[in-house]
């Protein structure tokens, strides 16, 4: 099922986010900067990440219920979940 990419908006910034502080870690973890800032730039970042399956899951299904689709895979949609979390 395609989703239109502007449904998926407030995904792509988090994840053009998470992109941002990911590349903050590598250079802060290259200049020797202290462990508990990199933890916390990489725990922003993963959140970011996670808030972003969320959303396209959350979009998807939308769409799926939208349109009436009987294609829904309820053993995939379990996956999805489970990889989530």
């Amino acid at each position: 099922m395609d989703v239109d990419p502007s449904d998926l908006r407030s995904a792509i910034n988090r994840l053009k986010r998470a992109n941002g502080q990911i590349s903050a870690v590598i250079r802060m973890i290259e200049e020797g900067e202290d462990c508990a800032s990199i933890i916390t730039q990489l725990s922003a970042a993963n959140t970011a990440v996670e808030r972003a399956g969320v959303s396209v899951l959350t979009q998807t299904m939308k769409k799926c219920m939208a349109d009436g689709s009987d294609e829904v895979d309820l053993a995939q949609l379990e996956k999805v979940f489970l990889s989530l979390t």
